[in-house]
């Protein structure tokens, strides 16, 4: 294991959003480019939020001495992946996104309850958060890249850069364009202020 390392679309007409401040999907696959094209089996990309794969997701020692207490599994029911609250005990609350790694799945559909979870986590007092998929590039990223753009109203391109301090990653095309469906979602939801729009998007916060 090579070590873990520690911190310190276009908008409908009429909707009234403006987009211009939202980057484009090959913009947004340009800053993903950057930087080195590697990481390791599981970093700290936002304090006490790891992003993983499957030989650390595997490995309950490694996770029983990195201090985890939840984890989120973004390939869960693949035939590789092990996790289950069966595999991981009283110890460790999980959490299981049966997402698959095709530009076709629609994974926003999970991006709300998946913040969710990541976010009842670490509020947790003392408590430690690994989310992963099989190599920690693509599903379980985007997944953290929404609860970064959703509790902590990081745009999108600041959420990229926020992880990628840490760990490099590459969601596919599709995921890509979930998330920047999500961030104007979301800029749309901050300029409505109180509007109805505002209301819709907090119940579906509390529902999840």
């Amino acid at each position: 294991m090579s070590g873990v390392q520690v911190l310190g679309s276009q908008e409908p007409e009429g909707t009234g959003t403006c987009t211009e401040d939202v980057p484009s999907i090959k913009e947004i696959e340009q800053l993903l480019n950057t930087g080195r094209p590697s990481c390791n089996h599981v970093d700290e990309v936002w304090p006490n939020l790891f992003l993983g794969d499957l030989v650390t997701a595997h490995n309950r020692f490694v996770l029983w001495k990195m201090g985890v207490t939840h984890v989120l599994n973004a390939a869960h029911g693949t035939s590789y992946s092990h996790g289950g609250q069966d595999f991981y005990g009283a110890t460790i609350d999980y959490y299981g996104v049966p997402a698959h790694d095709l530009p076709s799945f629609d994974i926003s559909q999970f991006f709300f309850s998946a913040a969710q979870f990541i976010h009842n986590a670490l509020s947790t007092s003392g408590a430690k958060i690994l989310v992963h998929c099989a190599v920690g590039v693509s599903r379980s990223a985007s997944l953290v890249l929404a609860y970064l753009m959703i509790n902590h109203h990081l745009p999108l391109v600041e959420a990229i850069k926020t992880v990628k301090e840490h760990r490099w990653i590459s969601p596919n095309r599709g995921f890509l364009k979930h998330l920047r469906n999500l961030d104007v979602q979301l800029r749309s939801k901050k300029q409505g202020g109180t509007s109805d729009r505002q209301s819709e998007y907090e119940i579906k916060m509390k529902g999840t």
